[in-house]
């Protein structure tokens, strides 16, 4: 009989202590395909140990680089040609895979890549990546589930507006413009602090980029780049997770690792909740006495509130004082785990991109399962706010987001474990 690992998490117990928070994945996937655009040997650093990590480090050896991951450090030595397509069978495990498509284009002049996939949370088009590539001279047309790009003549400097900052058209863009011919203007693109990273790590390579953290990007297209050794900013997400869950749990972390002016908005929606919030050099500290009060909390493009954090919003809402009123503005299946919230007991009513929240004392525990990455950590940490013991499954989705999330628990105080249980099978 097949097995699968689960999480098993005991409620009651208030977190405590320090934990430490390492590279943003979000930034790091993308570091590791800017690594692309120069010949030679890139090394990214503060790379986290998860899964779609090594993921990302297949899908580049496939295009003909040799990937080595030790302790944190991605070491990526580029050919002169790189491959030019990259297959189904990775793309679809891992939607950032996506990204290699600017860098492959600037570099190779074509590309086919798969469409990808990823987390079941939503529509996501790439409408803004062809209609931007098409903008800077790329033809561009889809088959038998590819796309397909090419720019026989060179990409040439464009003047691009997305109509949504989408981090993912804005990273695919910018790789695309670094070496494009003359000027590339990229109107209302993303400004989260993975766009800003990638752009250090472009400019120390040799390009010429103004305007990173703003709407406004200016990319003077340069011959050529070079390989360069850069470390991925701290993860802000997983900071947010570990802030949610000391107010959760009325308990006091330390999160070592991050910039706190990157979670200015969600830190602040927790002292309205009820929490004391010391922000310090790379690092804050959460602490909550009482039960959190109920807050209301809109979900937006950096720097608004992150849409990765919403399963942690719903969370604190769901033993919160008071009922509070949750949007989601991001993407359309981001609820797709309310279901399981309420097998916890939660008191949750959805209405399009709205959920309205009854906080209760205590929830129940149940065995429930992970549906994405972040809703996972959020139903495992929902269980340390119920009574009796939750089991999650499909844990293999926090594995993509979290490399050590259970040690990490268990140093902070939790009652949880990691175990493999028979998966049922059923005779026809």
């Amino acid at each position: 009989m097949a097995r699968v690992d689960v999480i098993r998490v005991k409620g009651g117990t208030a977190l405590t202590g320090e934990v430490g928070v390492g590279g943003a994945k979000n930034s790091a996937l993308k570091l590791m395909a800017v690594a692309l655009l120069a010949q030679g040997r890139s090394v990214v650093d503060n790379v986290p140990r998860i899964t779609d990590i090594a993921i990302m480090a297949e899908v580049l050896r496939r295009l003909g680089c040799q990937v080595t991951l030790d302790g944190g450090e991605a070491t990526i030595d580029v050919p002169a040609e790189p491959g030019s397509e990259a297959d189904y069978d990775l793309v679809r495990r891992l939607r950032a895979s996506i990204c290699v498509l600017g860098p492959l284009l600037a570099r190779r002049g074509y590309v086919r890549v798969a469409l990808p996939g990823g987390d079941m949370i939503g529509s996501r088009g790439l409408d803004m990546h062809v209609s931007g590539l098409a903008r800077m001279g790329a033809e561009i047309s889809g088959e038998h589930g590819f796309v397909i790009a090419s720019a026989p003549h060179g990409l040439r400097g464009s003047k691009i507006w997305l109509d949504f900052p989408s981090v993912g058209a804005t990273e695919n863009l910018l790789m695309a413009a670094v070496l494009a011919k003359g000027t590339t203007e990229i109107d209302n693109a993303a400004r989260e602090p993975e766009i800003v990273d990638i752009c250090e790590m472009l400019t120390d390579m040799g390009a010429h980029i103004e305007g990173a953290g703003s709407s406004t990007l200016v990319i003077e297209g340069v011959d050529e780049l070079r390989p360069v050794r850069h470390t991925t900013v701290g993860d802000r997400i997983v900071g947010g997770t570990w802030a949610f869950a000391a107010a959760m749990t009325r308990g006091d972390v330390t999160v070592q690792g991050v910039r706190p002016e990157f979670l200015d908005i969600a830190l602040d929606k927790l002292v309205t909740a009820g929490a004391t919030v010391e922000p310090g050099d790379n690092q804050f500290r959460v602490r909550m006495d009482d039960r959190p009060k109920a807050v209301d909390i809109v979900t937006l493009p950096y720097p608004g509130f992150a849409t990765d954090l919403l399963p942690m919003a719903l969370g604190l809402a769901s033993v919160a004082e008071g009922s509070s009123l949750i949007t989601e503005n991001i993407f359309d299946g981001r609820f797709m785990f309310v279901n399981e919230m309420v097998r916890l007991g939660a008191d949750i009513r959805t209405d399009g991109h709205h959920a309205v929240v009854n906080g209760r004392a205590r929830l129940s525990g149940a065995p429930v399962r992970a549906t994405d990455i972040r809703a996972g950590a959020g139903l495992v940490i929902a269980g340390l706010c119920a009574d009796g013991v939750t089991e999650v499954g499909e844990v293999h989705h926090i594995d993509r987001g979290y490399p050590d999330f259970v040690a990490d628990l268990a140093n902070l105080g939790a009652e949880v474990e990691r175990a493999d249980v028979p998966e049922p099978t059923f005779d026809f």
